[in-house]
């Protein structure tokens, strides 16, 4: 009796197990491809991308794949950074507002600049690609938002002229609205 409730609870385990996977099925004839460090995402408080480089030189896959992440995470932040602006420019109701958005992106690009020199890697692999004989190197790398922002909040606060238009708790309250919006 007790083999036969051991083997029902085995597997109405596995049935559930089965089932825990993907909620969507690739359509047939096509296979889904998981790209190493893909699961590393932004969220609330972290920007994340992913991406990787290939080369016959391991160093050169390694620059790539790093390049390629760093201009990733730079547009992400800038159209972040820029919505950002936006609407807490809007939400001001500023009298200058085509000048005052103007020096937001300016100091937005100073930061972002700034601060990709201090990305961190969350995720690396090394491949190698037998049928080509080259080197694949895939890496996620994060800035954290909270420290984009006090570096911004330093940046303007150098500018007195914007620093007149410019209150640190809602540019921060605007700023964690539309990170709330990342995936």
């Amino acid at each position: 009796m007790k083999a036969r409730v051991l083997l029902i609870a085995l597997a109405a385990t596995g049935l559930m197990l089965s089932s825990c996977g993907s909620k969507t099925k690739a359509p047939k004839g096509e296979t889904e491809l998981v790209l190493p460090c893909s699961e590393f995402k932004s969220d609330r408080k972290t920007f994340r991308v992913y991406s990787f480089g290939e080369s016959m030189d391991m160093n050169v896959a390694k620059k790539k794949a790093m390049s390629n992440a760093k201009t990733d995470l730079a547009g992400m932040i800038s159209t972040t950074m820029k919505v950002v602006g936006d609407n807490y420019v809007k939400s001001m109701e500023v009298n200058n507002v085509e000048e005052v958005l103007e020096r937001f992106e300016e100091n937005a690009r100073t930061v972002i600049d700034q601060e990709l020199s201090g990305v961190l890697v969350v995720c690396d692999r090394l491949m190698k690609v037998e049928k080509t004989d080259k080197f694949k190197y895939y890496i996620a790398i994060e800035l954290d938002g909270d420290k984009i922002v006090k570096n911004y909040y330093k940046a303007l606060s150098k500018n007195e002229k914007i620093m007149v238009d410019y209150n640190y708790e809602k540019f921060k309250e605007t700023f964690e609205k539309e990170m709330a919006n990342q995936r």
